[in-house]
């Protein structure tokens, strides 16, 4: 049985990638750890905003990888002696990845009272028009 996508139209050529690439972010979204925000800041930024309370700077690494902004979590083991009565601050690993339209850059990364900015820029692009010979 094959599976219907918006891409089996004969009108759109090259996209298996795409599609690929939005399979792949169909089967992460319902991941909920970290939450996270998308802050509109101007026209070509945006702010992607993780709670990642108890996680150190050491803990996180962010990548690009390819169109895909990938933001992983590992926090070190519990120190020796240390025992919880409760715990209920999430120290589970995480993987939270974000696909970039083409030319986003990331211009910044910080942490803040628990929380990770990632600022991007969105360039403004020109349309391209390009006429193209037909030969005899």
């Amino acid at each position: 049985m094959s599976r219907m996508s918006v891409f089996n139209s004969p009108f759109i050529l090259g996209f298996d990638q795409l599609e690929d690439l939005l399979d792949s972010v169909a089967k992460n979204a319902g991941e909920g750890y970290p939450p996270y925000n998308i802050e509109h800041l101007a026209d070509e930024a945006i702010r992607i905003t993780l709670a990642v309370a108890g996680f150190t700077q050491d803990d996180v690494a962010i990548s690009l990888e390819a169109n895909q902004l990938i933001i992983r979590g590992k926090q070190g083991e519990v120190p020796a002696g240390k025992e919880f009565l409760h715990r209920g601050i999430a120290a589970r690993q995480f993987v939270r990845k974000f696909v970039l339209a083409d030319g986003m850059e990331v211009t910044d990364a910080f942490m803040e009272n628990g929380l990770l900015h990632i600022d991007l820029h969105r360039p403004i692009s020109e349309p391209v028009i390009k006429t193209i010979p037909i030969r005899v």
